[in-house]
């Protein structure tokens, strides 16, 4: 079958709606499984593959479209490292555990050689920054600019963080709420949160509770709030820098749309926006 295929595969949304003509950055955002479904399809398993090893991702990913909700285990490090190249204008540095060793007197005795190489041209990396904003200014991580008290699904945390500055990130969930996920971006601090278990059949209840913006958020948004508290840290609540005469159209207005989101594949339109 089409893209080794070897099993039935029906992708659906978590909310079982399907909300028709989006574009890419309104179907991130709001964590739109079927638009997912529907571009892996287009560029193909064996792309996204390719470009996960080129971002350091060391787990073996299986070439099927699957992989496009999430459907492996990769560690914290991993996600970090690679959503990091984005925000990095396209340069993966791998991450080191070690800055340096002192002696007693202060001298250094080890420093290691930093590694990195060039994945992406800084548009196609900045494009994918707009797109991750997206999730903070509209989508399952809007919470992150509210502020007020805990109620329904955020009973527990409430929305303490009332952040104005850019912030690219993405909630992820998996099958049956085992894992909850957020990944954040400033221009200079990537941070991932994994909330989970290593049995697998330890889980929350519901997708109230599991989500990632749920389960994995709020973590990241006190995590965040204490180190802009710590000025001497300098993290950035500047804005993403913006390659000079910028090839990719990002902002899409007025004129929306790219991929339809139903379960009808020929209705695809053949033009992609962000």
């Amino acid at each position: 079958g089409r893209h080794h295929v070897t099993e039935d595969w029906e992708p659906r949304n978590s909310d079982y709606r399907y909300r028709g003509m989006v574009t890419l950055k309104q179907a991130l955002a709001a964590s739109i499984n079927t638009v997912s479904a529907k571009l892996i399809d287009r560029t193909s398993p064996e792309a996204v593959v390719e470009l996960t090893k080129k971002l350091g991702v060391k787990t073996e990913i299986p070439v099927q479209p699957s992989i496009a909700l999430g459907a492996v285990d990769i560690t914290v490090e991993d996600m970090v490292a690679a959503y990091s190249t984005f925000a990095n204008q396209g340069v993966y540095v791998k991450p080191q555990f070690l800055s340096r060793i002192e002696n007693k007197s202060g001298e250094v005795i080890y420093e290691p050689i930093p590694e990195s190489h060039d994945v992406l041209n800084k548009d196609i990396a900045f494009a994918v920054i707009k797109l991750l904003q997206g999730v903070t200014e509209s989508g399952s991580g809007v919470r992150l600019r509210t502020q007020g008290g805990g109620s329904g699904d955020n009973r527990w945390t409430g929305y303490p963080y009332m952040f104005t500055n850019p912030i690219a990130g993405k909630t992820g969930t998996t099958q049956n709420q085992s894992d909850g996920w957020f990944m954040g971006m400033v221009p200079n601090l990537v941070t991932g949160v994994w909330v989970g278990c290593e049995d697998r059949s330890a889980r929350f209840k519901s997708l109230t509770y599991g989500q990632g913006a749920t389960a994995a958020l709020p973590v990241w948004g006190y995590f965040m709030k204490k180190c802009y508290a710590d000025k001497d840290l300098q993290v950035s609540k500047g804005e993403f820098e913006r390659p000079a005469n910028l090839s990719i159209k990002v902002d899409c207005y007025p004129r929306p749309v790219v991929v339809k989101d139903t379960t009808q594949t020929e209705q695809n339109t053949d033009e992609f926006e962000l």
